[in-house]
């Protein structure tokens, strides 16, 4: 069986850079998507969807190089688990990782698209 999951989102975290024992490199940071939509009553909601994003090797090494918190992003990848959990008020909560294929730069940092953006997709 085969799946993947494309996702835009922004950054929560700068991007965490590891090197394994065997010397690859390996980059995490999570990914907030948020959903928007008005009941109805008329009433706006949001919603946000927090993902643990991995990225390994040569796309590990440009996500630590070029990411930045705040940072719009599209995501393409494979999701390898989802973990549930309780926040602190008792409120139920789940992660989601995903292990990144593709990393592609939609704005700049904080959503900023202020001028062209030349980085690479990678």
């Amino acid at each position: 069986m085969y799946q993947m999951l494309t996702l835009i989102g922004n950054l929560g975290s700068d991007p965490e850079m590891r090197v394994t024992p065997t010397g690859t490199s390996v980059a995490s940071f999570t990914l907030a998507v948020n959903k928007t939509w008005v009941t109805q009553d008329g009433e706006k909601k949001e919603k946000t969807t927090w993902f643990r994003i991995t990225a390994w090797r040569k796309l590990a090494e440009t996500a630590a190089q070029h990411l930045a918190k705040g940072r719009q992003i599209l995501v393409v990848g494979e999701v390898e688990e989802a973990s549930a959990w309780s926040d602190r008020d008792g409120n139920p909560r789940a992660t989601i990782e995903v292990t990144a294929t593709l990393i592609r730069f939609l704005g700049g940092k904080n959503g900023d698209h202020g001028g062209e953006d030349t980085l690479p997709e990678f």
